[in-house]
């Protein structure tokens, strides 16, 4: 497995590539903004350690023009800051999880595990026929998605959360359990933040989002995706 980090202050550099390496990962680095985004768009990496504040650019907006060109390898974001609106932004840019500095390396292990064994790659268990819900047409395996004809980008944890309603359709599932199941026990999701997808999953899926047949709100509990 391939890891990129992307991390300006040297000694932490360090010590996660070293880290990393101990425990298996092949790791490339990057100490900037432009070259990072470079790297990314030029090579494949099975998961991304990517600090917020960089010099030449910012890890948000290398995560969201990372989005806007399709590459959908799976994000941890790495900041000092702490405020939720940060970990709300950049969930809506595209990351898949947020760990803030300063943080335990078993921690951080736990939670690159948790992602890899999620993605097909890792894991080889998604689904591999193609899905069609609302106007969108999905496939689990290939994380890929088809709208009129056309390729739909959706993030990697847009997939994610409607792979897991498309596998409990027909029942009501919980904000609690989504922010369990998609992000984990021990990361700091909000209602807001599930929210928020499911808002994004809807304007791609639904005909009428403001009136939706697809994925449907349970009041009082959270939501239900249809037949």
């Amino acid at each position: 497995m391939k890891i990129l980090i992307v991390e300006d202050e040297i000694p932490m550099l360090n010590g996660l590539k070293d880290n990393l390496e101990y425990e298996g990962y092949t790791v490339d680095t990057a100490t900037e903004g432009i070259t990072a985004f470079e790297k990314i768009t030029g090579d494949v990496y099975d998961l991304i350690l990517l600090d917020v504040m960089l010099p030449g650019m910012s890890g948000m907006d290398i995560c969201k023009k990372a989005r806007e060109q399709g590459i959908k390898t799976p994000i941890i974001m790495l900041t000092a800051k702490g405020e939720e609106i940060d970990k709300v932004l950049g969930l809506e840019f595209g990351a898949d999880d947020y760990i803030t500095k300063p943080f335990g390396l078993r921690e951080l292990l736990a939670r690159i595990k948790a992602i890899l064994r999620r993605t097909p790659s890792y894991s080889g268990n998604a689904d591999s026929s193609q899905i069609t819900l609302g106007k969108l047409t999905v496939n689990f395996k290939d994380y890929t998605a088809v709208s009129s004809d056309k390729e739909c980008k959706m993030t990697y944890k847009e997939f994610e959360i409607l792979h897991y309603l498309y596998k409990n359709k027909n029942k009501a599932i919980s904000r609690d359990d989504l922010m369990s199941e998609i992000w984990g026990m021990h990361y700091e999701a909000t209602t807001r933040t599930v929210d928020n997808f499911i808002l994004k999953l809807r304007q791609k899926i639904e005909e009428d989002p403001n009136k939706p047949k697809v994925i449907h709100t349970v009041h009082g509990i959270g939501y239900k995706l249809a037949d």
